[in-house]
């Protein structure tokens, strides 16, 4: 046999250059048990792989530097990868959740990347009030500009609360903002605590709406500066006062506490040390409510051990908690008694949905804001895993309510 006629009937993956013929092989490997859908694999040479059966999910891959990433930091590689322009994908929320459905059946097939993945421990991480402020302004004093450009007129972000899918998402905001007055019994003879108040959306709704005295503390100057001017925007000045001020440094006297998705930002060791907090300033009778994104209390010990994407990248020092740990905090540190939980998390998909699509239709304006590309691709994989995180419930959000 001629050495054309050997090469014509070599099988396809012997004429593909070696990296890709590795790449092939590693590839079908860990696919080959993908389960609930179609996965199509493009290969830098142009070739296609496919695994599974079902609605197909697609990943272009430009560089094998996926494959290598995957091999030395597995927790990480799939976010730093699509950050470096190694990879993309024409739906990148669909193949997202295709693979966070079958993250436990890979991992049960994969035990040695489980143990690499969880090789790299969780640090204690620092607690002071230095790190604190330092974490915190590396994600929210990025720019008031920038946060504007997708988040709604009452600048809430967090988990907007819908009646139907079509609806403006500041109506589902305002909603949210109203429900927490509602679920605290907010009255006029209330003086409202807010520990972490963004940008004052809910401290407007609390003071204009329900008539209450509001304190909101931040640690972010940025957000601290521009909720002073909607308050005084909004002729509330005599209502509301915000403060830039640790938790933990708090004196006074409360009837009703909120918290808003920031006990995430806290990490494990302060979990405690927030609900002593808010034992210590609540009056007798009082109210907290506590609204935080969730791990499903069974894969809150894995998850804790080792850091992720987002906590590196997108939120330093955070730690999402569960929710047996969030209440089994309370327990120990306070006298807080649970009187409700509602469960909020299928409407996170949405409310991420539309900011990716708000950020991604002003992306010339982030451009112009200073930000590079490797700045703008993390944070499309950091909305698009989080709404497949939210659509496939690997993560939760809840509204806790404890009174005394």
């Amino acid at each position: 046999m001629t050495a054309t006629a050997r090469a014509v009937r070599r099988p396809p993956e012997a004429r593909l250059p070696l990296g890709d013929r590795l790449t092939a092989a590693v590839l079908e490997r860990v696919l080959g048990g993908i389960d609930g859908g179609s996965l199509a694999v493009t290969l830098p040479d142009g070739s296609t792989r496919r695994f599974g059966t079902g609605p197909e999910a697609e990943i272009v891959l430009r560089t094998p530097g996926l494959l290598r990433r995957l091999a030395t930091r597995p927790k990480l590689a799939l976010g730093e990868s699509y950050a470096a322009g190694e990879w993309s994908s024409p739906d990148l929320v669909g193949l997202l959740e295709l693979l966070f459905r079958n993250a436990d059946t890979a991992a049960a097939r994969h035990p040695g990347l489980r143990r690499l993945a969880d090789a790299r421990p969780r640090l204690g991480g620092r607690t002071g009030l230095r790190a604190a402020r330092r974490n915190i302004a590396y994600h929210y004093d990025l720019g008031n500009d920038l946060f504007e450009l997708f988040l709604d007129p009452t600048m809430t972000y967090s988990c907007a609360v819908f009646e139907r899918e079509d609806e403006p998402l500041v109506w589902a905001q305002r909603r949210k903002l109203r429900r927490v007055c509602d679920r605290l019994e907010l009255g006029p003879d209330d003086h409202l605590l807010e520990i972490g108040c963004g940008w004052g959306g809910l401290a407007l709704v609390a003071a204009g709406e329900y008539g209450a005295r509001v304190t909101g503390v931040t640690i972010s100057a940025a957000q601290a500066e521009l909720a002073r001017q909607r308050v005084d925007a909004a002729g509330l000045s005599d209502r509301v006062e915000i403060v830039e001020r640790d938790f933990r440094e708090l004196e006074g006297s409360f009837t009703r506490i909120a918290s808003v998705e920031m006990v995430e930002a806290l990490g494990e060791p302060l979990l405690r040390e927030f609900f002593e907090v808010c034992d210590r300033v609540l009056e007798p009778g009082g109210r907290v409510l506590v609204q935080s994104i969730l791990i499903p209390d069974r894969r809150f010990d894995g998850y804790r051990r080792s850091p992720d994407w987002i906590e590196r990248y997108v939120f330093p020092g955070c730690l999402v908690p569960s929710l047996g740990a969030l209440v089994d905090a309370a327990a120990r540190g306070s006298r807080l008694a649970v009187d409700g939980i509602e469960e909020i998390g299928p409407h996170y998909a949405e409310t991420l949905r539309r900011w990716r699509e708000a950020f991604l239709a002003r992306v010339e304006d982030v451009r112009r804001l200073g930000y590079d590309e490797r700045f703008v691709r993390t944070w499309e994989f950091y909305l698009a895993s989080c709404e497949a995180g939210f659509r496939t419930r690997m993560l939760r959000d809840a509204q806790i309510v404890w009174s005394r």
